[in-house]
């Protein structure tokens, strides 16, 4: 899913663009993802962040320039022969049926199986539910449950899905605005287990809306505004005052303490 040069594996969007009639949604997104990263999307409503993701996912096919899997533009007409490789969190997903929680786990290694799943497969979301500490209620009906715990079931399940890393190449995991539904000790919670789950051979791109959060969680950072690329680079430079009031429309400073940084909006 990833392919191998000097520089290692990764995953790449080549001018990329995404239109809606004669609107620009995305314009002209060049990028390469590299694994052991994990790479956060930040900007203003409207920036393009859900969109650029859509595209890594393979939910849109660009309407100009490509991603790459594999050193090869994504075939589209074999979307799921990625699935094994590629997990996606979205805003939100729709559960209509009365599901249990280990259930809805389970569908993350419906790829890895043809007609019922192995003991491997039951094993592996026996520790995706024990991480996400979600053992508690694993015999619940998923719809009885609140949104940041749907959301943990959730991230369980597409952790089960890429759970182990591919024989050749590297793991994706895409996440669209994973937290925004959790209150806060699970935000960190999700965070950390993001970056306990991130390997050499694992690359994680977030959409993030807190700016604190991505400057401290965040490997690289790319700062979008107006469907384009505005900067990329280490959260501490990219999340730069001059940025920000730019992109923002927000006066900031930012103070670099042992352990942590912080913006603070002025």
């Amino acid at each position: 899913m990833c392919y191998r040069r000097k520089e290692g594996f990764m995953l790449e969007v080549k001018n990329a663009g995404f239109a809606v009639g004669e609107k620009w949604l995305v314009k002209d997104v060049s990028f390469r993802f590299m694994p052991g990263k994990c790479y956060m999307l930040c900007g203003p409503n409207g920036a393009g962040k859900s969109t650029l993701m859509k595209m890594l996912s393979l939910e849109l096919p660009p309407k100009e320039g490509a991603v790459h899997y594999n050193g090869h533009p994504v075939n589209y007409r074999s979307k799921k022969s990625y699935a094994r490789y590629r997990s996606v969190l979205s805003q939100a997903v729709d559960i209509s049926f009365p599901l249990s929680v280990e259930e809805v786990v389970l569908m993350g290694r419906y790829p890895h199986f043809d007609i019922k799943p192995t003991k491997h497969d039951f094993a592996i979301c026996d520790e995706a539910i024990s991480m996400l500490d979600i053992e508690k209620f694993r015999k619940r009906n998923f719809l009885t449950l609140s949104g940041g715990e749907k959301q943990r079931v959730q991230f369980a399940r597409v952790l089960t899905q890429i759970w182990e890393p591919p024989k050749e190449g590297c793991r994706i995991l895409l996440l669209d605005e994973p937290i925004s539904s959790l209150d806060l000790k699970y935000q960190f919670d999700f965070l950390h287990h993001v970056k306990k789950f991130k390997d050499g051979r694992t690359i994680v791109i977030a959409i993030l809306h807190d700016l604190n959060l991505a400057l401290n969680y965040a490997d690289e950072l790319l700062l979008l505004s107006e469907g384009q690329l505005f900067a990329t680079g280490s959260p501490a430079t990219v999340l730069a005052p001059g940025n920000i009031e730019q992109v923002f429309h927000l006066r900031t400073n930012l103070h670099k303490m042992p352990g942590a940084n912080l913006l603070w909006i002025h």
